[in-house]
This record gives C-alpha cells, structure tokens and sequence, in this order.
C-alpha cells in the first residue's frame, strides 16, 4: 500500500501528464510544483519571440502589450501553467537560431515556427496552437493576380524566407521554372516584392493578409493552396529544448485553451478570415 506522501505524489503525476482542468495548472508557476512544471527561472516564465517579431502575430513589434495573435496565446498559455502577466520575461531569438541544437535560454519560443520531423529531431514541439496554409502575394496589376491553378504561376519569379515551409513549398510543390530567391527573413522577401525585384513571395495565410491590407501598397493575396493528400496543413507548435520537462505542462495548458474556446476566441480577434482568400487548384 502506498504511503500518503507517494499517493500524492502520484496523483500529481497524473495531473501533469493527462488532465486539461485548470486547476491542476494553477499551480505550476508556484514553488510546490517548480518540479513538475520547472522552467529556466524560478517564479518566471521566459518566452521568446523573433527579432523583429511582425503583425498580426505581435502588435507593434512589443510582444509584452499581450496585442496580436501570438503574444496573445502566450500568455493565455502562461495563465495556464499560473504565471501571471508580471512574471513573463520575453526575449529575442533569430528564426534558425532557436531550432539550433543546444540548451536553450528561453522556456518556449514562438514566432510561426512549423512543426516538422527534420526540426523535432533537435527540438520539442508542443501541439499545434494553430493551422493555416500557404498564399501567394504579388501584385495587383500583376498577369498572373487572377490565376486559379498552380501551373499559370510556374514562370513567376518567386521569394521566400530561408528555412521555412513556405520555401519548401514553392520548391516541392510549385516548382517555378527559375530557382526562388531566398531572404533570411520575411522582411528581406517584402522588400524585394515592394522594390519589384521578384513578383510573388509565399507565406503563410494570415501573414499573406497582413502584408496585402497594410504593408504592401497594390498588393493582394492571389490565393491560397487547399489542402489535399499531397499538401498538409501548416501547424504552428512552441517550441522547447529537446526532452524539455515542460513539454507536456505547455501541451496540457493549450488543450485547456482549446477546450474552453479561448484558442479560438484569439483566433477571432487577431486574425482574418481563411475564407477571405480565392482558392489557387494544383492541377
């Protein structure tokens, strides 16, 4: 028979890995379950984001203010596992820097980061936060701006960040006649479609959105790619160290969010309608 001390220890256990009630998150913030959920600092959560970090993710590059998508889910996340606003640190990370391999200085990290098999053998991933898929922006007077299929966009030159699915989609399943040119990061593709050195760059939906309404004069988003056998919905996880102890906190704190409505409530306020978008056939 188990001692009093053992049960409770093994029905903590079992909260951490299973069950998605609030309450058995409440406390992870506190010193009593550090162990269960431990992160970097004690009484501190540490998130890191990109540098810049871009809208509709992060509101005015200022993840603290809570405003946009991401730095939403973030702390609704750290709410979660009891850590109030005050006791958030954000930090900054490059894109390929996070995926690297090696301890990390942050807790989790997120800035649109693709849960893929070649990335998750160096890092952890929580459940996907959210699905989108891939959209092409290029301009409005562009020939190509009505295309329906995939095969009026093969002679575009194209751009896209380096490292991302967005890259490997224009690779694997666009495959334009003339090899893309790659940026190290979105900023770099953006100005080259404002300065019209290339005619379409390749991002995810919602990003595609923010660029054509706000950031791109004459822009638009041209279409987006369904989703099929061939092409898989693009999911956004945190990401953590590898074998990280507070894996499975942070994936037991978004299916409370999910669970309770609040994921797609942040969904609702922060980003655009999916079905906004025309639809691009890959035949």
């Amino acid at each position: 028979m188990y001692t009093k001390k053992q049960a409770s220890r093994f029905t903590r256990l079992a909260i951490l890995l299973g069950s998605v009630a609030a309450l058995g998150l409440a406390s992870c913030g506190s010193d009593e379950s550090s162990s269960a959920c431990p992160t970097i600092s004690s009484g501190k959560l540490t998130i890191a984001t990109g540098t810049p970090a871009f809208e509709p993710w992060v509101v005015g590059d200022a993840p603290e203010s809570g405003e946009g998508f991401e730095a939403a889910v973030a702390y609704a996340v750290a709410g979660e596992l009891g850590f109030s606003n005050e006791n958030v640190v954000w930090i900054r990370t490059g894109f390929d820097e996070a995926i690297q391999p090696g301890a990390k200085n942050f807790d989790f990290n997120l800035q649109q980061y693709s849960i893929t098999d070649e990335r998750k053998a160096t890092v952890d991933f929580s459940g996907p936060y959210y699905s989108t898929n891939q959209a092409v922006v290029g301009f409005a007077d562009s020939p190509v701006a009505s295309a329906t299929k995939v095969s009026e966009l093969k002679e575009l030159k194209f751009g896209a960040q380096s490292g991302t699915t967005s890259l490997d989609f224009i690779l694997n399943v666009i495959k334009p006649t003339s090899e893309p040119y790659v940026y190290d990061d979105n900023a770099g593709a953006k100005a080259a479609l404002e300065a019209k050195q290339i005619d379409a760059i390749v991002v995810d939906l919602p990003t595609a959105f923010y660029i054509s309404a706000v950031e791109i004069e004459g822009s638009k988003v041209i279409g987006q790619f369904p989703l099929s056998s061939a092409v898989a919905s693009d999911n956004f996880g945190l990401l953590l160290d590898k074998d990280s102890p507070l894996t499975e906190c942070v994936n037991t704190a978004l299916l409370s969010l999910k669970a309770g409505g609040t994921l797609a409530e942040i969904e609702k306020t922060w980003l655009a309608d999916k079905t906004n978008a025309p639809i691009i056939s890959l035949d």
